[in-house]
């Protein structure tokens, strides 16, 4: 897989681009460099000591998939959108921006595609100033995801401005008759006094093996408020790989939340950097699969300016041979005193065969902080079984409801009434029931 990628490189290079000397052929030649020293991790590497790429890279992907034979009609894909509100929406359907579905505008601010920011003139300032500025140079799906950026969702909140509509970035993958990967990448800049809502969502329609490594940048400007969306709800063939960078200013907000509930694999890297005081940063995310899918949540806070916050919440219910990781780090630099910060890791299994490896961690190297983690593994409480059993619930219906009880908390911290309406459901369909509750 390493070698067919580093072939595909130059045609992917031509294909795009006659010219050799631009700054973004710079960046990508030095991406797939610094890919092809480092290859794909293998669990020898601590950071996925629990997650094994065999089954995934042994697969035969093409990496240019054919256009889509049919336009996909709205009626088929309505389900995998937000209901009953009005939204921006930018939609790829085999990695192609489909205009049919989608809704973008620069009306005030810019909602669009990146591969068109990339060939204007009048975006280089913004693209040369924030474009792969804060991607790890040591992660070598983010470096390979550059090495191959040439699509996916650019979205610049100019100063002072309140984005009344949902942004939602839906990636559609169809049977194009192969095995394919895709590799989107995705800009998103909020500036001073701004705030925005944003949902992202990969979704497969085939029974082909879909494996999409996609990075994401988010730069916070100061007093900038973010809160983001990822759905992750996908075919059993489909693995993702989903590396998302932070970089938060001066008394800005950013909550980023992770709803992991299908797929073969799913991994995702959260890197979140504060560079400036009175920084907050939400993290909260639940996990709920079963079979032998398997959900991997590495997040990284870097306290990097002092009076700042981050509070983690990862919940997760793991049912049959399920297995998850957790590998949560705060890092508090020397100069980030007053530093007040929580990490959490809660989960459930339900089956003897079920797994969670949680490592919770803090590094601190200030002296006036105030810093805890903790993490909690167990079963479903029987005598809360019980006494519900006693009043007539059936047992199905009675662990049901404990278990939506146990992810509760997070989904109403959802801002968003219809995706609370959506999240909700996707947990009852998971346990088995129709929980009918008002929302």
């Amino acid at each position: 897989m390493k070698n067919k990628l580093i072939a595909s490189f130059l045609a992917f290079e031509n294909q795009i681009s006659t010219e050799t000397d631009t700054d973004f052929h710079k960046i990508r030649s030095r991406a797939m460099q610094a890919f092809e020293k480092k290859g794909f991790p293998t669990k020898k590497d601590e950071n996925w000591k629990y997650t094994s790429l065999k089954k995934i890279l042994k697969n035969d992907y093409t990496l240019f998939p054919d256009l889509p034979k049919n336009e996909l009609e709205l009626k088929e894909v309505s389900n995998y959108f937000l209901k009953g509100i009005d939204s921006y929406k930018i939609v790829f359907v085999d990695g192609v921006y489909n205009p049919y579905l989608s809704e973008t505008t620069h009306d005030g601010f810019d909602v669009c595609l990146l591969s068109s920011a990339i060939k204007k003139t009048k975006y280089q300032i913004v693209l040369n100033h924030y474009f792969n500025t804060i991607v790890s140079d040591k992660d070598s799906f983010s470096q390979l995801n550059t090495a191959f950026a040439s699509e996916g969702a650019f979205i610049h909140i100019y100063k002072n401005k309140i984005v009344e509509k949902p942004i939602q970035i839906v990636y559609f993958t169809t049977d194009t008759g192969k095995d394919c990967m895709l590799q989107p990448r995705n800009l998103i800049i909020v500036d001073e006094n701004s705030q925005v809502k944003i949902v992202e969502r990969h979704q497969s329609l085939s029974a082909k093996k879909v494996f999409t490594n996609a990075v994401t940048e988010i730069f916070a400007n100061q007093r900038a408020h973010i809160d983001y969306y990822k759905i992750q709800n996908d075919e059993e063939d489909a693995s993702l790989i989903d590396s998302t960078y932070v970089q938060q200013k001066k008394q800005s907000q950013v909550t980023m939340h992770t709803y992991s509930f299908g797929g073969a694999l799913t991994r995702n890297n959260l890197f979140f950097y504060q560079k400036g005081p009175h920084c907050n940063t939400i993290l909260n995310g639940i996990t709920l699969i079963d079979k032998e899918q398997h959900v991997d949540n590495q997040t990284n806070v870097y306290h990097q300016s002092p009076d700042c916050e981050s509070h983690e919440l990862y919940k997760g219910i793991y049912d049959d041979k399920a297995t998850g990781v957790f590998n949560g780090k705060v890092i508090v630099d020397q100069i980030a005193q007053k530093t007040d910060a929580f990490q959490q890791n809660d989960s459930i299994l339900l089956s003897d065969e079920s797994a969670i490896n949680s490592k919770p961690q803090l590094e601190i190297f200030a002296d006036d902080v105030a810093c805890s983690h903790g993490c909690t593994i167990g079963q479903l409480d029987s005598n809360a079984l019980f006494y519900m059993r006693q009043r007539g619930i059936p047992k199905k219906e009675a662990k049901a409801l404990l278990l939506f009880a146990f992810t509760n908390e997070l989904v109403d911290r959802i801002r968003i009434p219809a995706l609370k309406e959506l999240i909700t459901n996707i947990v009852s369909q998971k346990l088995g029931v129709e929980l009918g509750m008002d929302l």
